[in-house]
């Protein structure tokens, strides 16, 4: 893996650490009222079994805090793995045995291996980097306690402990520039493993076992976590995910290793919805179409890229091993990021490339308008893995991963695939380790979501592992009785329905070699502009602003915020100090077009104020403010801070000391920005639907996400939010209702 940009960026606006949270749809809004689009919950699943609990704190996020005893050994591999790894190698079965010749033919696995621990480990920098060293000894020691857990040979076990002793009992320190950073995370997770695997191993004696664990402890972990916490005082776009992604890695493997759950938990919920590149939020940059996930290194190269795919796989298999199914978050967003990966770096017969969707990407340092071919077909044995777990552990279809695992196997050790393709930035012998014999495959496809854009509806769904192709079906009413409107769909997994404007139910099923499976679940999904919020703030006391809806999105005002005469009746009055008012967590994380409109009496006063802004901190967010640092409205939605920004800038600022009528709307990739009826600004390049931002716990009228921007002074009435875009028209009329 090669060395990030290291000069320093300056920390602009933007804080280090936000909380994305958890995120439960139903097929239904609030107070019964459907929701324009249904996505599957992003806390469902977490847990994967019962070894650990799920703490549900106040803001409706869910936190992974695991509990009692680890499973031991508990990361890559536990000892079913093992007993199924024995039980395949000696009965010669394919592919395992074909793994296990790949191991076996490794030159690190022999018990003439002679360790070479130092007393500093440098990685990057102007002096000796002589980090080679250390990947070559954990390389020795991973292959050989497979060795041992594999033939019970203790001979190989002695030389495993040998060579992590050799090392406990000399380093001292990493160092080098900010590569060390990458050294600590990817030769910590590796080493951890390698020292999971041997710890039931009785030659390996207690108080050597307590040096090893120190060792990763005390040297490796400090490394990781200030990383992650301060990203070497970098602005938090500025390092690729897989920075992020080894360091979690890292804290994880050495979590279970020194059976310390703060540790693991820390980097579970990282993962879940760390502010660095590397949480899977911003490391599956952008969902398109059928679950083709744009990995956040797409547009960097494709050795990064596929480096990603390795080391997420290993973050999601030791959770699992704990109990927590990182897998299956979010829908499976992991597998999304897999599957475009896979489809875009597998070489065709006749040595092309299949071509994949791109969205120009943006951070601190670049922006990336096009799919990088570099590196591209780059192989990592990672896909076993990811095939193994979601086709033949999961029953779903993973048809790209699946091909990638198949025309790589047997997958051999780390090494073996060279430096250009990141040799021993992963451990290897995929083949031999994930494979497993396949359950039954899913009964119906899963995750279907249906999301309204410019009055068609995309839809998007998970396959079953025996699928040949989809039906897409639709109804009026919920239930049924569903028309096929679709069939034959192969690859990828989506339909667009343009129906005329109503409430539309969907379901999809699959065809089998067998017939055709079970219906997936329902979803629904609102082409019409239907009503969504309203808060006339016409109470006169309390801190609740009631939704005249019934939907229940009631806003509950803060600090300086009050009641006062408005245009007709009341309205809410902000002080500009401590004045806003907050709206439900996750209020439009099930909308896509939308419409955000009110009445604004503005005193006036420095530029970043927030009419409203929904966000999960300053790297998810949509907002709308009265003037911009260039002195005009503007609105924009971002899933990648400030640097990923998709807005507009209207021809002018919000008048102050009056009465003036804003909306902004989104149909589809167009938003318009409105004043008093006529339009004042609009693009066409509006990629972020308020769904993409994800679950949102700070939704606020009146303040910024941003900790250094001003409050809002002066008075809001008739705060709306609709499903769906409204015409230009209809607009005007809500600028001119009395």
């Amino acid at each position: 893996m090669t060395s990030n940009n290291d000069q320093i960026k300056g920390v602009s606006r933007r804080s280090f650490l936000y909380s994305l949270g958890a995120l439960a749809l139903s097929a239904c809004g609030g107070g019964g009222s459907p929701a324009a689009a249904v996505a599957v919950s992003r806390a469902t699943s977490l847990a994967a079994t019962s070894s650990v609990t799920l703490a549900h704190v106040a803001n409706g996020a869910t936190d992974i805090a695991t509990s009692g005893a680890f499973v031991h050994p508990g990361l890559l591999h536990t000892q079913a793995d093992f007993d199924r790894m024995a039980q395949k190698v000696t009965g010669q079965a394919s592919p395992w045995y074909d793994g296990w010749k790949r191991l076996i033919a490794n030159g690190h696995t022999r018990l003439s291996w002679s360790p070479r621990p130092q007393v500093e480990v440098d990685r990057g920098g102007s002096g000796s980097q002589n980090y080679p060293v250390l990947y070559n000894d954990i390389a020795a020691a991973y292959a050989c306690a497979l060795y041992w857990k594999v033939t019970g040979d203790t001979a190989y076990a002695d030389k495993a402990v040998q060579i992590m002793n050799a090392w406990s009992s000399t380093l001292q320190r990493l160092g080098g520039d900010s590569n060390v950073d990458l050294a600590a995370g990817i030769y910590g997770y590796e080493f951890a493993n390698a020292g999971e695997i041997m710890r039931s191993y009785s030659g390996w004696t207690a108080t050597d076992f307590a040096a090893f664990q120190s060792m990763m402890l005390n040297i490796f972990y400090p490394i990781n976590v200030d990383f992650l916490n301060r990203h070497n005082n970098t602005d938090i776009t500025h390092y690729w995910a897989n920075w992020d992604l080894c360091n979690m890695a890292s804290i994880m493997a050495i979590g279970v290793l020194c059976d310390d759950h703060t540790l693991f938990d820390q980097a579970a919920n990282y993962f879940i919805d760390g502010a660095g590149n590397g949480a899977i939020a911003q490391a599956v940059y952008y969902l398109h179409p059928g679950y083709l996930g744009q990995w956040q290194e797409t547009g960097r190269d494709q050795g990064h890229n596929t480096l990603g795919i390795a080391l997420g796989g290993a973050i999601c298999e030791m959770a699992w091993n704990q109990g927590i199914d990182l897998y299956g978050y979010d829908n499976n967003r992991f597998l999304a990021g897999a599957e475009y990966v896979a489809k875009a770096n597998l070489v065709q017969a006749d040595g092309t490339y299949l071509t994949v969707p791109y969205m120009t990407y943006s951070n601190v340092d670049v922006t990336q308008t096009g799919f990088s071919t570099a590196s591209q077909g780059t192989i990592r044995p990672c896909w076993a893995l990811v095939y193994n777990h979601y086709v033949n552990r999961k029953g779903l279809a993973a048809p790209w991963s699946t091909k990638f695992a198949m025309a790589i196997q047997p997958e051999g050790g780390g090494g073996d695939y060279g430096t250009s393709s990141g040799g021993y930035d992963q451990l290897g012998y995929g083949t031999l380790t994930c494979t497993r014999d396949a359950v039954a495959p899913a009964t119906a496809p899963s995750g279907l979501t249906a999301f309204p854009s410019a009055g068609q509806v995309v839809l998007s769904w998970w396959g079953v592992a025996n699928g040949t192709s989809y039906n897409v079906k639709r109804a009026s009413s919920s239930g049924g009785s569903y028309a096929l409107i679709a069939s034959g769909i192969t690859d990828p997994s989506t339909y667009t329905d343009t129906p005329s404007a109503g409430t539309w139910y969907y379901v999809v099923s699959a065809q089998t070699a067998s017939g055709e499976s079970a219906n997936s679940s329902e979803v629904v999904a609102v082409t019409a502009v239907q009503p969504h919020t309203y808060l006339t703030f016409n109470e006169t006391a309390g801190t609740s602003a009631a939704d005249a809806t019934g939907n229940g999105h009631t806003g509950t005002l803060v600090g300086g915020a009050t009641h006062v005469a408005g245009r007709a009746g009341n309205a809410v009055s902000l002080d500009g100090s401590s004045g806003y008012v907050s709206l439900p967590n996750n209020v439009v994380a099930d909308v896509s077009d939308i419409t955000i409109a009110a009445w604004v009496f503005w005193n006036g006063g420095n530029a970043w104020t927030r009419i409203f802004d929904f966000g999960a901190g300053t790297g998810r967010y949509l907002f709308l403010t009265p003037k911009n640092s260039s002195g005009v409205m503007r609105f924009a939605i971002t899933t990648n801070g400030g640097h990923g920004e998709r807005g507009i800038n209207g021809n002018a600022a919000l008048p102050t000391g009056q009465w003036a009528h804003v909306a902004v709307t989104l149909s589809g990739t167009t938003a318009t920005l409105y004043l008093n009826g006529s339009v004042i600004g609009s693009a066409t390049d509006v990629v972020f639907a308020p769904w993409r931002v994800g679950s949102t716990a700070q939704n606020w009228i009146g303040r910024s996400q941003y900790a250094g921007d001003p409050f809002f002074s002066g008075s809001i009435d008739e705060f709306r939010i609709y499903r769906g875009a409204m015409s230009a028209d209809q607009i005007l009329t809500l600028a001119q209702a009395a």
